[in-house]
């Protein structure tokens, strides 16, 4: 796919940071972690990672906005247009050694997600898509949702509440009702991942409900661009604004949605 030149500048910046990532991944037992709460950390390479993202992208488009997850919220001159990033989705994983993290960028334009990028570096996966140009993996294989139609077939992921969440009893509800009649669930540790493996038919869906709008912009895109569905776990949510998520293949995304919203 022959990306815009706003595309490939956020695949150059995933790239950079990623470079910047599998260095300090290689050393991992080497960094200077601090904790924000239970099971929630941050590292300096997360905060490198951030650094050399925003320093690419706003050093192109300096009068674009700016949501990062390590330094929050800035509006840009020009308020219709907001990059929006995950330098390090998947901190724990990155932290244990797990190598399955991702960086995660989405360009937003008047409350829309037109361009997103979600980059897997361990496997050299590049995730990437435009609003009306499909949605890709690396240079040239385009992507679909899974076709499969039978919920007993299906492979699901979802993320797990750490800590003291509060979601933690209605997600513990939602596994009880979905994995008795499907093929499983995964929790996998990267919900940019997640909905990028539903966009690549590796799982048919993925829901969660305790996200910020940097883990899943991108993979929004990604999923929609694939011809699945997205919508927030409750009827008529928007996923960014709620923090909640309910992504599949236009198949299962019903009886999911029914079986998720009771």
């Amino acid at each position: 796919m022959q990306g815009s030149a706003n595309l490939n500048l956020m695949i150059k910046a995933a790239r950079k940071a990623a470079r910047s990532l599998v260095k300090d991944f290689r050393e991992v037992e080497n960094l200077q972690v601090s904790s924000k709460g239970p099971g929630d950390f941050v590292s300096k390479a997360d905060r490198e990672a951030e650094r050399i993202i925003k320093e690419d992208l706003l050093g192109a488009r300096p009068t674009y906005g700016w949501l990062g997850e390590e330094t929050g919220g800035t509006e840009g001159q020009d308020p219709t247009r907001r990059w929006i990033v995950d330098p390090l989705d998947g901190t724990t994983n990155f932290l244990h050694g797990i190598p399955h993290w991702s960086v995660s960028i989405a360009l937003e334009h008047k409350g829309e997600i037109v361009a997103g990028v979600v980059y897997d570096p361990t496997k050299d996966e590049m995730f990437y898509a435009e609003k009306g140009g499909g949605c890709w993996l690396n240079d040239n294989r385009r992507l679909r949702v899974s076709g499969r139609r039978a919920m007993n077939e299906a492979l699901f992921a979802t993320g797990v509440p750490f800590g003291a969440k509060k979601t933690l009893p209605a997600t513990l509800k939602d596994l009880s009702l979905l994995m008795p009649g499907t093929a499983g669930v995964r929790r996998m540790g990267s919900a940019a991942l997640d909905l990028a493996w539903v966009a690549a038919g590796r799982v048919e869906g993925y829901w969660e409900r305790e996200l910020q709008a940097w883990d899943m912009a991108a993979g929004i895109l990604l999923v929609k661009e694939a011809g699945g569905m997205v919508e927030g776990i409750r009827e008529g949510q928007d996923p960014l604004t709620s923090g909640s998520v309910l992504a599949a293949n236009d198949q299962i995304f019903s009886p999911m949605a029914k079986i998720l919203r009771g």
